[in-house]
């Protein structure tokens, strides 16, 4: 890995940039996103944070957004959080300012490959990025390459049908508002004083989150989960429960070889990002 890479995290409010090098993150640096801007707008910041960290031992540059993703002609759609950029040849124009192959996928497959190359999913040939947040999505890590379905559609986990509704509405933070018509960062702050009723409401969740990986090892039996975003910080609370959901699953010699961690990748949307180029290059590399 001692190529330069340069990894671009795209959010809804910030975008942040940095260069990768020997597996290290070098020059990080952040710049809030004008959100409600123009296309164009929207670019001359993004522009404006990786012009400093071009020169001529650049390799590529990979970019991670919060969208779906035609990879192969680099259009992004529908980027959350950024009205106008309804469909934006993202790769076109990178690649015209800067000269520079440019790779382009979603967070969460970007999630999932950061993991696969600098965090906790370095030994491991399938593995799956798991996302809880907002939103549930997954990265999906098979035979130490990413497979991104068509369109980045792959691991799109939270739109398949679960109870009443679908799984995203309830092992995700949409459950806080859909269930209880409350706020996953107060439920969290709750908890951790003591109050029962959030505890409840947490492991609850944590019954929602374990049916959903359930399912997951049902349908690709991956040797790893890491589960990051940002339910994943009150895992003590729902660890209990979620695991009594897995250890339903009927295939019990499997579980024994099966392993979760919790993410602890600082800069992972950057890192992931920039292993963009890493997953292009034959598996020796």
């Amino acid at each position: 890995m001692s190529t330069k890479i340069i990894g671009i995290d795209l959010g809804g409010t910030h975008v942040r940039a940095g260069i990768v090098s020997e597996g290290r993150l070098e020059n990080i640096a952040s710049v809030r996103i004008p959100s409600d801007g123009s296309v164009d707008e929207v670019l001359a910041v993004i522009f404006q944070l990786v012009d400093p960290l071009i020169d001529g031992n650049i390799k590529a540059i990979g970019i991670g957004v919060p969208s779906v993703v035609d990879v192969e002609k680099g259009i992004v759609y529908d980027v959350q959080n950024i009205p106008s950029w309804k469909v934006v040849e993202l790769k076109k124009l990178v690649e015209e300012r800067y000269r520079l192959p440019v790779l382009i996928n979603n967070d969460a497959n970007c999630f999932a490959l950061g993991e696969k190359y600098f965090g906790k999913g370095q030994k491991a040939h399938s593995l799956i990025g798991l996302t809880i947040g907002t939103g549930l999505g997954a990265g999906i890590i098979i035979n130490d390459k990413l497979y991104p379905g068509l369109n980045t559609g792959a691991g799109e986990f939270g739109c398949v049908d679960y109870l009443d509704k679908y799984y995203e509405y309830y092992a995700s933070g949409q459950f806080f508002e859909n269930c209880y018509n409350t706020n996953g960062e107060v439920v969290f702050q709750k908890a951790q004083s003591g109050d029962p009723l959030s505890i409840m409401i947490l492991e609850e969740l944590g019954t929602h989150i374990g049916n959903a990986i359930k399912m997951i090892l049902y349908t690709y039996c991956p040797e790893l989960i890491i589960l990051g975003g940002s339910i994943s910080k009150s895992y003590s609370f729902f660890e209990k429960r979620m695991w009594e959901r897995i250890h339903t699953y009927i295939y019990s010699n499997t579980l024994e070889h099966f392993h979760l961690e919790i993410s602890e990748l600082e800069n992972g949307g950057v890192l992931g990002a920039a292993a963009l180029y890493y997953d292009q290059q034959p598996a020796q590399f």
